[in-house]
């Protein structure tokens, strides 16, 4: 589908998120925040483990360089590998609500994972960007740097970034926020796209792989947990799109569950199947996890490991 076409069917505008259909509404969806399902999910066990080393990770505040997102700012984090050389070049990883991944005590932890990734050498030289969606210049921080701000506009302008199909965030993170990154490290990033994944979690997880989409000669890496490929803005295209479209080299990790979403937007365990499903159709290198758990990163976290290890792995 083309711009013109997907705006003109309106796919680029929101439902009304608290309307309801039917006794039904979209805040149903808090309901797989925390289920019975996730219970037995536990964060790796190299999220548990010391380092040998740690890397550095760096928090710029309210960043607002931004011309692809005008009148926004956002939260970044760098994190660097230990022992970084000048003539390093770094494989990359870019996580999409970055502290939701990075809180030190969540689901995931992801810089304490790399670290200890790295230290052993199971995983390769490796620099990650977490970064939060953008807010207007108006509206306050999220009460804490871990979370998704709750600010309806805040939210809007997550949705705008994440859910849209059309490039504008890949543009964001190819041409302003990466570079951003590259400057303020002490070693070059890697510019193979088979080096580079998308990170994210259910528009974040979408928007991962949109933004591969658009840039496989950037981004080859998807990593795409309860991903949102519903009708927010038109992501339930996305199985279709890859049916009919000439195969992207992307090699993609899915994940769902059970008791993910069910809500107006849709339903997230049919969509992903329906999306992993296409990706296997289409030829893709796609793995496909469906667990017990609902609409969190719990089983993301216990994953996480397994899932650096898979997409990172040359063979198919």
């Amino acid at each position: 589908m083309d711009v013109e076409t997907y705006r003109n069917l309106g796919l680029d505008v929101n439902f009304v998120r608290d309307k309801e259909v039917n006794g039904r509404s979209n805040a149903e969806l808090a309901n797989a925040f925390d289920t019975t399902g996730d219970v037995d999910y536990h964060p790796c066990p190299e999220s548990q483990q010391e380092p040998a080393a740690v890397g550095r990770v760096s928090r710029f505040e309210d960043w607002q360089s931004s011309t692809a997102y005008p009148g926004t700012v956002r939260d970044v984090w760098l994190y660097e590998p230990p022992s970084v050389k000048a003539q390093d070049s770094l494989a990359l990883l870019v996580f999409n609500d970055g502290g939701s991944y990075l809180k030190p005590d969540g689901p995931v932890r992801a810089a304490r994972v790399l670290d200890v990734l790295q230290a052993s050498g199971a995983l390769e030289p490796t620099a990650a960007v977490f970064v939060s969606p953008g807010r207007p210049l108006d509206v306050p921080s999220a009460d804490s740097q871990w979370e998704i701000n709750s600010h309806p506009e805040a939210r809007d302008q997550r949705s705008i970034e994440y859910d849209s199909l059309t490039d504008t965030y890949a543009r964001f993170v190819v041409e302003e926020l990466v570079p951003f990154a590259e400057q303020e490290m002490d070693a070059r990033i890697n510019d193979d796209p088979s080096r580079r994944a998308m990170v994210g979690i259910s528009s974040g997880g979408i928007c991962a792989w949109t933004t591969a989409w658009h840039r496989p000669e950037s981004f080859g890496l998807v990593l795409s947990h309860c991903g949102s490929f519903v009708n927010i803005r038109g992501g339930h295209t996305w199985p279709y799109l890859v049916r009919s479209t000439e195969a992207k080299p992307i090699k993609a990790f899915l994940q769902s569950g059970e008791l993910d979403g069910d809500i107006i937007y849709g339903n997230w365990p049919l969509a992903n199947k329906q999306m992993a499903a296409a990706l296997q159709f289409a030829g893709y290198d796609v793995r496909f996890e469906f667990g017990t758990g609902g609409h969190n990163l719990r089983h993301a976290g216990a994953l996480f490991t397994e899932s650096l290890q898979w997409l990172f792995t040359d063979q198919k």
